[in-house]
């Protein structure tokens, strides 16, 4: 029987969309490098897909050690038993310490699979990660009991430790597209009929207007002080004359203001632009779960003693019906002046 000692080596699976590398999978290079530097590990970039050699270099420029690519005509189109076969089968070869994975979709779904296989344990939609400096497990930080808490989870009895993390949490290093780094292509099949499911054909929806929070430099988002959803039309006003994206607070998606799409914080998407405006939120810990990594936070609220103002780099205590008519007329006329 291998013992825990017996497993070395950080992994962070690196998803792949029409050959490169998803951003999700390159944010988690970052904390991936923190934790093998402190455990005195590799960190090792995992590669599945067709014609994917280019996202093992690109996981190598963003600060892996080395990739180990796996490709195949089967494996052009992310499906559960595929993956996770290949997964399992580069476990049981290699017997890495830990496994870092988005939470994505596809995430999603082969993590619980791949750790039910392999029998070790899962923490899912992890916020922070860092080494329990007692034990040298890695701690793995989520939201818990519905965000109002966070806990911190630690698998001390198997390996490897594996966590899906929030697309958006950690930003990307600086790429060096000089890095060497060995790339180790491994051979592994998986049968047709071992496949249950299969891709037939993309189906694209068209919205009437492309929301990617997870790339803004720009949000301007709205909450529960908006009172009504005809009152977007402040925050949409304003986030056209930034040039950024509206977001929103879970309460005024769920009060069917505006489409989940916008949503920021816990069950919505986390978030880290260079500039966050915050109006009308008040800041419970669900909404800070997914932004509170922004570069610079505003908030704009008439209670002082609102939450949000805690984490606020800039802080306006009044009528946002007010305040943002003016802010939006000032940008428009610096911008005039341009």
């Amino acid at each position: 029987m291998n013992s825990i000692k017996d497993y070395r080596g950080i992994w962070i699976y690196i998803e792949t969309i029409e050959g490169k590398a998803k951003s999700v999978g390159l944010e988690l290079l970052n904390p991936g490098r923190r934790l093998a530097d402190a455990n005195e590990e590799r960190l090792i970039a995992i590669v599945i897909g067709s014609g994917v050699e280019e996202a093992a270099k690109t996981a190598i420029a963003y600060g892996a050690d080395e990739a180990i690519l796996v490709e195949g005509a089967e494996y052009k189109d992310y499906n559960t038993d595929g993956y996770t076969n290949v997964l399992e089968k580069l476990i049981s070869k290699y017997k890495p310490s830990a496994l870092l994975i988005g939470a994505t979709n596809n995430g999603r779904d082969v993590g619980p699979r791949l750790s039910c296989r392999i029998k070790t344990g899962l923490t899912a939609d992890c916020t922070e990660i860092d080494v329990d400096k007692e034990s040298g497990n890695i701690a793995w930080t989520r939201p818990a009991f519905g965000g109002n808490l966070m806990a911190t989870i630690l698998c001390p009895n198997t390996r490897p430790q594996i966590g899906t993390v929030r697309p958006g949490v950690f930003k990307k290093i600086q790429p060096d597209f000089n890095r060497s780094g060995r790339i180790i292509r491994e051979y592994i099949s998986t049968p047709a009929e071992e496949i249950k499911t299969k891709l037939i054909r993309y189906i694209k929806e068209t919205a009437e207007e492309v929301v990617n929070l997870e790339e803004a430099e720009i949000i301007v988002s709205g909450g529960r002080g908006l009172g009504k959803p005809e009152n977007f039309s402040y925050i949409k006003d304003l986030a056209k004359a930034l040039g950024g994206t509206v977001g929103a607070s879970r309460a005024a998606v769920d009060a069917g203001w505006i489409s989940h799409i916008h949503q920021v914080g816990q069950t919505g998407k986390t978030v880290q632009p260079k500039i966050y405006i915050a109006c009308g939120i008040s800041g419970a810990i669900q909404h800070l779960a997914g932004m509170s990594s922004s570069d610079i936070i505003i908030a704009i609220n008439k209670d002082e003693d609102a939450p949000i103002f805690s984490i606020a780099d800039y802080g306006i205590v009044g009528d946002l019906f007010e305040i943002l008519p003016e802010l939006t007329k000032e940008i428009r006329k610096l911008k005039d002046n341009d």
